[in-house]
């Protein structure tokens, strides 16, 4: 059973969300939108992928949320010799001295975290790649038939460089579809970028502070099911989303530039981030504004564009920004 929060409980958790955002701050300079996604998916409770190219602090920032949430934390790094088993686990042979009996033991892989990082996710070949489906979707790891429950909250924060830069290979559309929120980070601004030198250059390093727990995490999470969602806002994200699909009524842009268009999935994703979205500004009522900031990142990896997309240098961004001018959102009120 979950009950309704009430007015004190959102300022308190208010609160300890803003010491949150201060303790990220004290190590990542700027990237203020990226952070805001970042918690979203954290209150969503759906898995982020984190999209730039190298060097821009993306594995920085997974480490730091890590270390502000107080909550086991787990890095792998993905090279394209990495195996399932290395992230898995796997099943170990032992001996009782006493008897001399031998079994085998299952030996439990770094997935058996709360928030696990990802690292250069696309580094390693699709086959282990979807060694995180099961993970990511069920919150369980099967092996040797038998299956294995993640502790809650379990949160996974994957990094990607473009697929230009070398030795990478594409994430399959299955498992791009399991991150709630594809985020992307770009270069900071002059000032932020002097500042960054500023800070990492000194003789002593920041230590960032926890400042939530997991309890706190999963509260936040039951609380994000809660915040109500109108019937007009319900009835435009579900056209939002079918409007990205080609065929007959399809946006022209639609039509032109995108093969395979976002499922239901997305939906149900634009719908929690949209929530999880107002939660984090203290509301208990999701709002077009909220749809309207996430519909990119929930929506950019899960549209497929053509052909023609690339040859006229349409990114999917630019799909969504005609979908949404062609699918106008409700009347506020």
């Amino acid at each position: 059973m979950t009950s309704t929060p009430t007015e004190a409980d959102i300022s308190a958790k208010m609160d300890q969300i803003a010491r949150l955002r201060a303790a990220i701050g004290q190590s990542i300079v700027g990237q203020a939108e990226v952070v805001e996604q970042l918690l979203i998916g954290l209150l969503a409770g759906g898995h982020c992928l984190i999209e730039g190219v190298p060097g821009l602090g993306k594995t920085l920032l997974a480490r730091t949320l890590g270390q502000a949430l107080s909550l086991e934390f787990r890095r792998i790094q993905f090279t394209p010799d990495l195996m399932p088993s290395d992230i898995l686990g796997a099943e170990v042979l032992e001996e009782d001295h006493g008897t001399g009996r031998r079994s085998f033991r299952f030996q439990p892989g770094p997935i058996f975290t709360n928030l696990l990082l990802a690292d250069e996710l696309n580094r390693t070949p699709p086959k282990t790649q979807s060694a995180l489906l099961e993970a990511m979707q069920e919150h369980t790891v099967s092996y040797a038939g038998a299956t294995h429950r993640l502790t809650e909250p379990f949160f996974v924060l994957a990094t990607q460089n473009p697929l230009e830069q070398a030795g990478t290979y594409p994430l399959p559309e299955a498992q791009l579809d399991r991150f709630l929120l594809n985020i992307r980070v770009d270069y900071p601004t002059l000032a932020e970028e002097r500042d960054i030198l500023v800070r990492t250059t000194g003789a002593e390093a920041g230590v960032t502070p926890q400042v939530m727990a997991a309890e706190d995490v999963l509260t936040l999470q039951r609380w994000t099911r809660e915040v109500h969602v109108s019937d007009a806002l319900a009835d435009w994200i579900t056209r939002l989303v079918r409007a990205s699909r080609p065929g007959d009524g399809a946006p022209e842009a639609v039509r032109a530039y995108v093969r395979w268009g976002a499922g239901p999935r997305a939906g149900q994703a634009l719908m929690l981030a949209a929530k999880a979205r107002a939660l984090l500004s203290g509301r208990l009522a999701a709002t077009r504004e909220d749809v309207l900031a996430l519909a990119a990142p929930v929506m950019r990896h899960r549209i497929l564009l053509s052909f023609a997309a690339e040859a006229e240098r349409k990114s999917a961004d630019d799909v969504i920004a005609a979908l949404i001018a062609a699918t106008p959102p409700p009347l506020p009120g």
